[in-house]
């Protein structure tokens, strides 16, 4: 016989069945929760919640890309520490007010002739609303060719925070150079103007000439700068950048080497010629030599011979300089001119060389070299002179007369533009003059400080 079909325990037991199964649905939805599960967030790598776009914008902290300008680079250039080794920096600007990013990721790439000779990748930040630098100490290239291109590639950067401020927290004071010719050094007040420490703060120091044109950088971290405090900022250089910077706030010490050989009088007059005319000339060029600045005089003939040894430029030594003479005993001597680059090169390497300055050599001449015996005394003095190159000494000379030996005038200047001829004597006031305007920029010379700091960047979160 079989069982009559009941309704009601059919729906009895469907609803034990049922409310067993919610029981395990909801342990199991328990456990996952409490174990697997994880709500969207602006760091799960997904395009959820109230995100503008994938873990950006919205409620997310990080800036989306595309709501971003992208950075620029103003300009790249390395500046040559020795042989072999550079100093690399780029500006390079944050159009964006207040979106800055932790994460900038570059590449430096030095050419020479076309030629890539050295690279180098890293990672900085870049703060928002201003120019800043990036900066690469110790680039060694391969050989010692001179770089003539340098090149910036910056990575797009992923990420993006608001940063509330940038230079502005920072403010640089009392900077001095000093040491320009030997160990130079910049010193720097860089106050923290904010109310928060400033920590890991990245600082580059720039020096521009007149023309806005970048010469020399260098880098130095400060680990902290308490807030609204100041802190001596020390900036260094390996070796001298006396040449490099040509502002006027670096003095110089100039030798003058004068020949004073027996041709020195051989147009004749009285007084005589063109030795007189020479002599005048080189004293107001003395005259006109800053306050900072030192002099010395060489006189060179058979022999050489310092005349007056480095000192403040003033009256005197004008005095000095057009009170020398031709020994009579020249007018059948020689024209040691090796020995009058050397004595310039002592001079200007003595204690009376101010550490400060940049050092001058100004050659005045109206012939070859000459000497009693067969060596090849020409060649000797120009390999002098690049001694004195070597030895970030400057070389100006200055060819007197109208059968002048151009192609030794070129060999003993530094540079070609530090080569000049002078037919008659009435071209030696503009020729003084013109080194006078070469020796120092008159107009202002910039010292861009910029520093760079993490303490600002807003942190993402969940």
């Amino acid at each position: 016989m079989s069982k009559l079909f009941r309704p009601w325990a059919f729906w009895r037991r469907l609803q034990y069945g049922f409310g067993f199964g919610m029981i395990w649905v909801l342990i199991g939805a328990f456990v996952y929760f409490n174990n697997f599960y994880t709500g969207p967030s602006c760091l799960d790598g997904r395009f959820n919640g109230t995100e503008d776009g994938v873990d950006c914008g919205g409620a997310c902290v990080q800036i989306c890309p595309a709501q971003v300008l992208p950075p620029r680079v103003v300009w790249a250039e390395s500046f040559k520490i020795a042989d072999g080794q550079y100093n690399v920096v780029a500006y390079v600007e944050n159009p964006n007010q207040t979106a800055a990013t932790p994460e900038l990721h570059y590449t430096f790439t030095l050419k020479s002739g076309g030629a890539v000779v050295a690279e180098r990748a890293g990672t900085t930040i870049l703060p928002p609303n201003s120019v800043y630098p990036i900066f690469e100490g110790r680039v060694f290239t391969d050989g010692d060719a001179d770089i003539d291109e340098t090149l910036v590639l910056l990575d797009t950067p992923d990420l993006w925070l608001p940063a509330s401020t940038g230079r502005d927290q920072f403010r640089a004071s009392d900077i001095k150079l000093t040491n320009a010719d030997e160990r130079p050094r910049l010193d720097v007040d860089l106050e923290n103007t904010d109310l928060r420490t400033a920590e890991n703060v990245e600082v580059v120091a720039t020096i521009f000439n007149e023309r806005g044109e970048p010469v020399t950088a260098s880098q130095t971290l400060e680990e902290k700068i308490e807030a609204r405090d100041t802190k001596e900022i020390v900036f260094t250089w390996p070796s001298s950048i006396a040449k490099t910077v040509k502002s006027c706030i670096i003095p110089t010490d100039v030798a003058m080497a004068i020949d004073l050989s027996g041709s020195m009088n051989n147009d004749g007059d009285e007084p005589p010629q063109p030795v007189t005319d020479a002599l005048a000339a080189a004293g107001q060029f003395a005259n006109t030599l800053g306050v900072n600045d030192q002099v010395a005089v060489i006189t060179f003939a058979t022999k050489a011979a310092i005349t007056t040894p480095l000192t403040t430029p003033g009256a005197g030594v004008v005095s000095e300089i057009e009170a020398l003479t031709i020994d009579p005993a020249e007018e059948t001597g020689y024209t040691n001119t090796v020995a009058a680059l050397m004595m310039a090169q002592s001079e200007l390497n003595s204690t009376r060389h101010n550490l400060d300055a940049r050092r001058v050599l100004v050659m005045l001449t109206d012939g070859l070299p000459t000497t009693a015996g067969d060596a090849d005394i020409v060649g000797e003095a120009i390999s002098t002179a690049f001694t004195l190159q070597e030895d970030d000494i400057e070389v100006y000379a200055i060819g007197l007369g109208e059968n002048v030996d151009a192609s030794f005038i070129r060999g003993i200047a530094s540079e070609a533009e530090n080569a000049y001829f002078a037919p008659t004597s009435a071209d030696l006031n503009r020729i003084y003059a013109e080194i006078t305007s070469s020796l120092c920029e008159a107009g202002p010379t910039k010292i861009d400080i910029i520093p760079k700091s993490t303490t600002n960047f807003a942190v993402p979160h969940k």
